[in-house]
């Protein structure tokens, strides 16, 4: 854990977010090899264990029942279908595995005992095991735990102050409260935001300034470029200029020194030159794989590709786990 050492304003972080473009990338970069291993790229994958049909109104999400998408309401998947996904996924090199399920809220029920039963699983394949379920309650947290979970992801999206332009259906501090649930069950936190929803550059900081000063740093941070799908309220938003993700990336790496900083979605839509800036700023995660939940995503394939033009090297699962207990002296 990053524990959080002073307040930092919204003026400051627009004032980073703000720099001249290549001052801003070599202070990130700096920063990224001073803390981190500049050649080290996590590679995740995400699964949809239950696709379609979410009661809630983000205006990004393909997801939503009220939309239409032509995304197909899918029941919960089989344990033994996510173990043959997740181990796919480990063979391409990825090592971590994100479940994503269409909820609003986990119900302690039959489906999320599976849930559980598929974590457990995972788990055992030595992989890094992250969700992402919709509001837990402390209980539910500490069941994901118990089971091995290693991480959740619960994104704010943007800024309290925008949040009401983008969801309705629950509010801002209802995020909050799930990441204290999660962080009181001692489960990393996987939290970040999507740009190029019409949000301002004030909004974009904002988000970050929520996340950086929350009690302790989020342990990875997902960076999304919006994905603007047909019949979202979303759909004729124009796409992100890679220059904004760059910013954005290097603006977090500054901010949050040793938080995993993951390039997500819209990755299909930049080019390898782009990526590469993206790295260069501080970026150390993706997501591999031929989707992201229900939007095209590059295959490991490609990505593999990608690592060997750029001499970058896939992380070994549950690293920062692993070099804590190495630094614990032998009793």
């Amino acid at each position: 854990m990053s524990e959080n050492p002073t307040h930092i304003s919204k003026e400051a972080i627009l004032e980073i977010y703000r720099k001249p473009l290549l001052e801003l990338v070599f202070e990130a970069a700096t920063v990224h090899r001073q803390y981190n291993t500049g050649s080290e790229i996590q590679v995740s994958s995400l699964i949809s264990i239950k696709t379609g049909g979410c009661s809630e109104d983000c205006g990004y999400c393909p997801q939503a029942a009220r939309y239409s998408t032509g995304v197909d309401a899918h029941k919960l998947m089989s344990v033994e279908q996510v173990t043959d996904y997740a181990n796919r996924a480990k063979e391409g090199g990825a090592s971590r595995v994100c479940m994503g399920a269409a909820w609003r809220e986990v119900r302690d029920n039959r489906d999320f005992d599976k849930v559980i039963e598929m974590v457990q699983a995972v788990n055992a394949m030595d992989l890094e095991v992250c969700c992402t379920l919709g509001m837990i309650n402390e209980h539910q947290a500490q069941r994901l735990a118990d089971a091995g979970l290693y991480a959740y992801n619960h994104n704010i999206d943007t800024s309290e102050e925008n949040y009401g332009n983008i969801i309705s259906t629950r509010n801002f501090d209802d995020r909050l409260n799930t990441i204290k649930n999660v962080r009181k069950a001692n489960i990393t936190v996987c939290s970040g935001g999507i740009i190029g929803m019409g949000e301002t550059e004030e909004d974009r900081c904002g988000m970050l300034h929520t996340l950086v000063n929350l009690p302790v740093h989020p342990e990875s941070v997902p960076i999304n470029a919006l994905v603007a799908v047909e019949g979202t309220p979303m759909e004729d938003q124009p796409p992100v200029p890679i220059w904004d993700m760059v910013r954005m990336i290097a603006t977090t790496r500054i901010l949050m020194p040793t938080t995993v900083v993951r390039l997500s979605a819209g990755r299909q839509q930049m080019s390898l030159e782009g990526q590469a800036l993206c790295f260069l700023a501080g970026a150390n995660s993706i997501f591999a794989g031929d989707k992201l939940l229900t939007t095209p995503n590059p295959e490991f394939d490609t990505d593999m590709e990608m690592f060997k033009i750029f001499g970058l090297t896939p992380r070994v699962p549950f690293k920062n786990k692993k070099m804590a207990e190495a630094e614990v002296p032998a009793s």
